[in-house]
C-alpha cells in the first residue's frame, strides 16, 4: 500500500483563508454603504442656494445679441439691453465695449480710440447714465 499525502489540512487551511477574506470584504461594503447613507441628503432638504450649484445652464450663440468693436464682442442676453446698447452711437458701443469686455482703462481705451482719456472718461460716464436711465423707464433692475 503506498502513503498518499493529506492535502485536507492545507485545503481546510485555503478554505477559512478564503471565507475571511470575503467575510471583510463584505464588512467593508455594508461599512461604506452605511457611511454614504448617513452623508446622503434629500432634494427637499436642501436649500435653494444649494440646488442652483446642481444644475448648469445651456447657453447657444442664438441667445445673446452680439456687438462687436476693435475685434472683440460683447454678448447681451436681455432684450431690453440690447435693443438699449443698440440705439448708441458707435462710437460709445466701442467705448463701452472695451471698457466691458477687456477691462480697460480709460487711458488704455483712449490710446486704442485715437482720442483723449477725458474725453473716453466723459463718454463712458454719459453713456453709462444715459443707458442707466433708459432701462430704469423701461422697468429692467440694476
Amino acid at each position: 500500500m503506498k502513503y498518499i499525502p493529506d492535502d485536507h489540512g492545507e485545503f481546510c487551511r485555503f478554505d477559512a483563508f478564503c471565507k475571511t477574506v470575503l467575510r471583510h470584504e463584505a464588512m467593508n461594503y455594508f461599512r461604506e454603504l452605511n457611511r454614504q447613507r448617513k452623508r446622503a441628503i434629500q432634494f427637499s432638504a436642501l436649500c435653494q442656494h444649494e440646488m442652483d450649484k446642481l444644475c448648469s445652464m445651456d447657453e447657444y450663440p442664438s441667445d445673446s445679441i452680439l456687438f462687436t468693436a476693435y475685434g472683440y464682442t460683447l454678448h447681451i442676453r436681455d432684450e431690453l439691453v440690447a435693443d438699449a446698447f443698440a440705439s448708441l452711437p458707435e462710437r460709445e458701443q466701442s467705448i463701452l465695449i472695451l471698457y466691458c469686455v477687456l477691462e480697460l482703462t480709460d487711458g488704455e481705451i483712449s490710446s486704442i480710440a485715437g482720442m483723449s482719456r477725458s474725453a473716453v472718461q466723459r463718454h463712458r460716464t454719459k453713456t453709462l447714465n444715459e443707458l442707466r436711465k433708459d432701462l430704469q423707464s423701461k422697468g429692467v433692475k440694476n
